[in-house]
């Protein structure tokens, strides 16, 4: 039987993930694992020992891999991790925020939502304030790197605030783990959430949950979900040296070993962040000099993600300039934030700034409208 051949991929992701990936990456991927073989179980466990070692400092701290994309695992902790009695507070200035709110609502946990535009950061001392004043809370969640605009939230201060109430603090750093230098000892972490296919540049496939190992050890039983049961994933790789509850995403495992090796080659999470850093910085003077208007602020304007204004022109049409981009070697994102024309571009994966030059070059060649 002849068997379709498909053409390479013809363009970047300029993405906040799936991002583009080194061809060392998709070639451990040619081989096939047995999902119960030692070798491969070993794999898994390095894997979770170097996230820890990314994450922290601190020993005190562990790691667990779970099925699924980013959203799975944040449904997961946000599931498991809250008892019957608990209850979740919320900032939310962005789409991933508001869906951690539908999160807990449909699993009808007791949720508050802090709701801050989306081109502010949570103000602490309206943080303080709900602290005070709702004895119920037990929880607090952020997300790290709100990709819906390209803010980032100071998960910093506010894990001090949290801390200061006896909160358990939640942080959500899907787009921002690997490619943002932080210390879950220093913020103040209990859970830190990321994917596979974020700033570590694997593949999507599964995401993974750093947290403290008592923490890890008290949320025994407090599950309602079989198969998003973290304690119960956690319990069983302690228990039984890497093995997953159910069927793992074998390939995607080995990708992402080769991943994080290519991360530390790299210089680890110091060097890749001022890559970012300088992607981000490199496409914001260029798009501005092409005439765009970034959405935020450079104070709270993370490296992951920048988002863009549409032009002020009626003949701007967002789908014709994505495929025009396309059509030259490269994908942007259209833009997610609630009333205002925006879209966005990344700048992680494996992105160097002579593909932002190359990408400037073609948003110049790109700009139909200027025609009108």
């Amino acid at each position: 039987m002849k068997t379709e051949e498909y053409p390479p991929i013809p363009y970047l992701l300029l993405t906040p993930g799936p991002v583009s990936t080194t061809r060392t990456v998709k070639q451990v991927m040619m081989q096939d694992w047995c999902a119960w073989d030692t070798d491969y179980n070993r794999i898994v466990q390095q894997i979770r020992k170097d996230l820890v070692s990314i994450a922290t400092v601190d020993a005190g701290y562990t790691s667990v891999l779970m099925q699924g994309s980013g959203a799975f695992c944040v449904e997961s902790v946000i599931t498991s991790a809250i008892p019957e009695n608990g209850k979740l507070l919320v900032l939310a200035n962005g789409a991933y925020g508001h869906r951690m709110v539908r999160i807990a609502e449909t699993a009808r946990i007791p949720v508050r939502i802090y709701e801050s535009d989306e081109t502010e950061a949570p103000d602490i001392d309206r943080l303080v304030e709900i602290l005070k004043n709702d004895g119920e809370i037990t929880h607090v969640a952020v997300v790290h790197c709100e990709t819906t605009t390209g803010m980032l939230n100071p998960v910093s201060a506010i894990g001090e605030t949290v801390k200061a109430f006896d909160k358990v603090y939640i942080v959500d750093a899907m787009s921002s783990f690997g490619g943002i230098r932080m210390d879950m000892g220093e913020i103040q972490a209990d859970f830190l959430i990321s994917s596979a296919n974020k700033c570590i540049q694997g593949v999507p496939g599964f995401s993974f949950v750093v947290a403290k190992r008592t923490r890890m050890e008290q949320i025994r039983g407090c599950a309602r979900s079989v198969s998003l049961d973290l304690y119960d994933q956690w319990e069983t790789m302690e228990k039984q040296d890497g093995k997953w509850r159910f069927t793992s995403p074998t390939h995607v495992v080995r990708a992402f070993a080769q991943a994080l090796a290519e991360l530390k080659d790299e210089g680890g999470v110091s060097s890749r962040s001022k890559r970012y850093f300088c992607n981000q910085k490199q496409l914001l003077h260029g798009m501005r000099r092409l005439g765009f208007r970034s959405f935020l602020g450079e104070a709270c304007q993370s490296p992951i993600i920048t988002a863009f204004h549409y032009p002020d022109h009626p003949a701007f049409s967002f789908n014709q300039f994505y495929d025009l981009l396309k059509n030259r070697g490269f994908v942007i994102y259209p833009g997610k934030v609630t009333d205002r024309d925006t879209f966005r571009i990344g700048t992680i994966g494996n992105i160097y700034p002579g593909d932002i030059t190359r990408l400037l070059e073609a948003v110049e060649t790109s700009r139909f409208w200027l025609a009108e």
